[in-house]
């Protein structure tokens, strides 16, 4: 074998992928089984994504590699933080007037543990470029080319913070996320501005803002645009290209950022989304490559693309800030850039290993899965111009990248299809905080009945549990959280064990259904070193339910189970037996049951290396399978 390619499609799901598959609607997928293999990839305990792509890279299993959800938590505080990534502040500063003059970088950690496996061919000598492949920033350094994926922030250091403008105030005051910022209309222009990053620089420190002028023409449905030195004409429902902004500090400092404006409205009233100010892949702020200069190679080759982790802008759909139209355009949009990517990988690589991973299988899934469900609650509230159809036709999508990716490769390429989980209707929302409440491990101060996001009303002297993030519960735990009450050892076990009771087979008895099919104690998951950053216990939701967002942010009330409502409709984050992912190769594979910790010893294998012992993962294709003797051959 000369080259591996991984295409990864975050979040398909087998059963669409069988269906469409049946229904003859998925050509190169069905070639790919028929020639090669396909099953379904077992999934990590939880089935969240940043988890199980650490464990796909490492072929370890979460203990190991230290990731255990989106978020983790400080048990000093009781907030939540980043669990994949730190960005730290500069350790040298020099005091000046009004400024605070940084004489170092900013500390900027990964705290992703464990070796990729791309790492250990580089030291082979074998070269790859990977592609935004989740809890890759900041790039470690290696043989090979990377851009970082999921989790990388936005300018502002945030996950995506979008803005948006309108002269309605009513629609001002409903909105959730995002920047939102009121305009007035004085004879057809609007004076405003765009929020930029804060200006660390100096002493007091706060938000840098780029004066942003607009000047509307009603009768065109057009605007003209006036910011950072550019003018450009923008019409209505249109997006922009990517437009370069750039920040001043002070002290001859420029930061730079892209991002694309759409204006959605301009009459009664004037409304506009403005996406997260991404990194300007030209001039990067923060690494976000390896080399530093691969971001500035792409933007020079195929023009600015985006690089925020989380691309695409579920929230801004979620709030009805977008559109589902103007969502998916924009969806799209962003794959074709990595697509853009992915194809000139495979053009230049003529010996090793080409992996990228699409998001858009993802994203697209979690905000149109109701249109698969007749019964969501969250259909009342969506137009009835989309349909099902969203979803097939974004698996046609798939195999048509497929079919692309099986046209540029030889007899002695390697291909594997993979995601690294499935996906399941949410119907309902679970509030486990609620829940510990009314059952009498979570306490909240007195004359309190609900509490404020971040556990603002809690009462950490009296609480025995608290849930954070979107799989786990922690026990208040003595000698670890900063007011810890119970004791470790036999206390914490016995506590364990009571709410494993009760929780196992939770009912909603409002649907008649079991809401949560099974609690895993984290002392029967596997061992490694950074077990002690695993929940105490992890929740397996039931198909249909999830936690419920005002549980994930801390928030405690009297309601254990309501209706999601939002487009958010689709998810993952449940039971991993029930979602796992997909796995198709172009080789047979030599076990009906594959995980996604197979995929780096797999991978280690094909290109002649031993799989080292701290990989839990076995590979699955036999190297000594004669059936492999072509692809094998090296000239």
């Amino acid at each position: 074998m000369n080259k591996l390619i991984i295409l990864g499609l975050d979040g398909m799901e087998p059963t669409l992928v069988e269906k469409y598959m049946a229904e003859g609607k998925l050509p190169n997928f069905s070639k790919v089984k028929k020639q090669g293999s396909y099953a379904k990839l077992q999934t990590t305990t939880p089935a969240i994504s940043p988890v199980a792509w650490s464990s796909f890279m490492t072929g370890a299993n979460p203990s190991k590699h230290n990731i255990f959800d989106f978020l983790s938590r400080d048990p000093k505080t009781y907030l939540p933080d980043l669990s994949s990534a730190r960005i730290g502040k500069p350790k040298k500063i020099l005091s000046f007037g009004k400024y605070n003059i940084p004489f170092s970088k900013p500390e900027i950690k990964n705290l992703r543990k464990s070796i990729p496996f791309w790492k250990i061919l580089g030291k082979a000598g074998i070269f790859s470029t990977i592609l935004r492949v989740p809890i890759t920033f900041p790039p470690e350094k290696f043989s090979g080319h990377l851009l970082s994926g999921m989790c990388a922030p936005d300018l502002k250091g945030s996950q995506g913070t979008f803005s948006f403008y309108t002269s309605d105030n009513e629609k001002i005051r409903k909105r959730e996320g995002g920047m939102n910022i009121p305009v007035t209309i004085n004879d057809g222009r609007i004076e405003t501005y765009i929020s930029g990053p804060e200006n660390t620089l100096l002493k007091e420190v706060k938000e840098i803002q780029l004066p942003l002028k607009i000047i509307l023409d009603r009768d065109k449905d057009e605007a003209l645009l006036e910011v950072s030195g550019q003018k450009f004409k923008l019409k209505k429902q249109t997006y922009s290209d990517w437009i370069r902004l750039t920040f001043r500090p002070g002290l001859a400092m420029k930061i730079r950022a892209i991002c694309r404006f759409y204006i959605s409205q301009i009459q009664p009233h004037f409304e506009m989304y403005l996406t997260p100010l991404n990194i300007d892949p030209e001039k990067p702020a923060l690494p976000i490559s390896h080399p530093f200069i691969y971001s500035i190679y792409l933007a020079k080759l195929l023009g600015s693309f985006i690089t925020l982790g989380e691309a695409n802008d579920t929230w801004a759909l979620n709030e009805g800030v977008l559109s589902e139209e103007a969502f998916l355009e924009l969806t799209y949009s962003n794959h074709k850039e990595w697509e853009d990517m992915f194809f000139n990988a495979i053009s230049k690589t003529k010996k090793g290993l080409v992996t990228c991973v699409f998001e858009t299988t993802d994203s697209i899934q979690h905000m149109f899965w109701r249109y698969l469900d007749e019964n969501h609650p969250a259909l009342e509230r969506s137009p009835a111009k989309m349909s099902a159809k969203v979803i097939e036709d974004l698996y046609q999508k798939m195999d048509i990248l497929v079919g692309k990716v099986l046209d540029k490769m030889d007899e002695r390429s390697i291909l594997i299809i993979m995601s690294d989980h499935g996906f399941k209707s949410f119907r309902r929302c679970v509030n486990l905080n609620s829940w510990l409440y009314l059952n009498g491990y979570l306490s909240l101060k007195e004359g309190k009945r609900e509490s404020d996001e971040w556990f603002k009303d809690v009462d950490w002297e009296k609480s025995k549990a608290y849930a954070l993030g979107l799989g786990g519960i922690y026990l208040n735990q003595k000698e670890r959280e900063a007011r810890g009450l119970i004791n470790p050892g036999e206390e914490s076990k016995a506590l364990k064990q009571k709410i494993i009771q009760k929780l196992n087979g939770l009912r909603d008895e409002e649907e008649s259904t079991v809401a949560i099919n099974k609690v895993f104690d984290r002392d029967e998951l596997p061992s490694g070193p950074y077990k002690e950053n695993c929940p105490d216990l992890i929740i397996g939701y039931n198909e249909g339910y999830r936690i419920s967002w005002d549980s994930v942010t801390g928030k405690v009330n009297n309601v254990v189970f309501e209706d999601n409502r939002k487009a958010w409709s689709g998810d993952h984050c449940i039971d991993p037996r029930i979602v796992p992912g997909i796995f198709f190769c172009t080789q047979k594979i030599n076990t009906k049951t594959p995980s996604i910790i197979d995929i780096a010893p797999t991978a280690l294998e094909l290109f002649g290396l031993h799989i080292p012992s701290h990989m839990d993962g076995h590979s699955l294709i036999d190297t000594e399978d004669p059936a492999l003797a072509k692809a094998s051959q090296i000239p």
